[in-house]
């Protein structure tokens, strides 16, 4: 159910009493305790571990924070060369041997049939956090960089994509069958080749082929044929456009992953139910679809609804094997 998976759980609360998120992520005990919790309850096919995509700013040397009712706040700005100076790409991505340890306690717990995915942020999504220094409405100051052409962000993108390829791959020595990427801020990002697709597809190429790839870009669905250009094995897509829809425009065959509104877990079991089928139903006709959220699950979401999504699944999985059989 892609990320934060546990943020709706009782158990997960009981552990906020006593811990804060960034101790969670930071302690390979806790986050693989989290990641576990889910797949206690529900038998899902994969798990996602439970970390932050700011880690790596924080490892390059911009620390990261939650400000109540502000959402991300980053220690500092970064948008000039003296600021660019503050980082550094050396050994970052040996500093974050919490998220590789904690992928190796997760891969143990879960044994050889469930998935495990590691991910991270694109590095436009991470260059607008370090960028606007935090969360942003907007993001009117990395834009403003990019229209100029900026050579700050240009060499922020560059470290960026050269650490995050090595995070990635140490994700996947440490236990991770798949890596997806979050492109969270592409809706703010004017000349999106330039400025996003071209770093992703570097990193692409850095990383091991026979590893899946998943490339989620929020609000980028109609330019499908685009994202499936970075060499991504899978798009994930938000609910905002019907997957067959996208399937019909590609060239090339890549599965997609998704889409079912996050929203619709929040209402009656059998609401959420038929909600998931009709996203099944939309995908039957075509091979290579993994069902999921549109996005990730909110902490309001009903654990009967969840329930209630799974087993839609599984029947209509059911149903569409007997149907082909005949």
């Amino acid at each position: 159910m892609m990320r934060q998976a546990g943020r709706y759980l009782p158990e997960y609360r009981d552990l906020k009493k006593s811990y804060s998120f960034l101790e969670m992520i930071r302690s390979p005990e806790l986050a693989a305790e989290v990641t576990m919790q889910p797949l206690r309850r529900f038998a899902f096919d994969a798990a996602i571990i439970f970390s932050d995509i700011l880690v790596v700013p924080e490892a390059l040397g911009q620390p990261f924070s939650f400000a109540e009712g502000k959402g991300v706040r980053m220690e500092f700005r970064l948008r000039t060369p003296d600021d660019l100076r503050r980082i550094s790409p050396d050994g970052a991505a040996e500093r974050l041997d919490y998220v590789y340890r904690a992928l190796r306690r997760t891969r143990e717990a879960l044994g050889p049939e469930t998935a495990l995915l590691g991910f991270g942020g694109s590095p436009w999504t991470l260059a607008a956090y370090m960028i606007e220094g935090g969360s942003s409405e907007n993001g009117a100051a990395v834009r403003a960089m990019a229209e100029r052409g900026d050579p700050v962000l240009v060499r922020l993108l560059e470290i960026l994509t050269e650490v995050l390829a090595g995070y990635f791959r140490r994700q996947i020595e440490a236990g991770a069958d798949a890596i997806q990427i979050f492109d969270s801020w592409a809706p703010w990002c004017d000349g999106y080749e330039e400025w996003s697709l071209r770093w992703v597809r570097k990193i692409a190429g850095l990383l091991p082929p026979q590893v899946p790839l998943i490339f989620f870009a929020r609000g980028r669905n109609r330019e499908a044929a685009a994202l499936a250009s970075t060499g991504a094995t899978v798009l994930s897509l938000d609910w905002e456009t019907p997957l067959s829809q996208v399937r019909r425009a590609l060239a090339r065959e890549i599965a997609l992953q998704g889409n079912l509104d996050p929203v619709a877990l929040e209402g009656a079991p059998q609401e959420a139910a038929d909600a998931a089928r009709a996203v099944l139903e939309d995908m039957a006709p075509f091979p290579g679809h993994i069902f999921n959220l549109g996005h990730g699950i909110r902490p309001s979401a009903r654990i009967e609804s969840v329930a209630a999504v799974l087993e839609s699944v599984k029947n209509f999985r059911k149903d569409h094997h007997a149907a082909s059989a005949r």
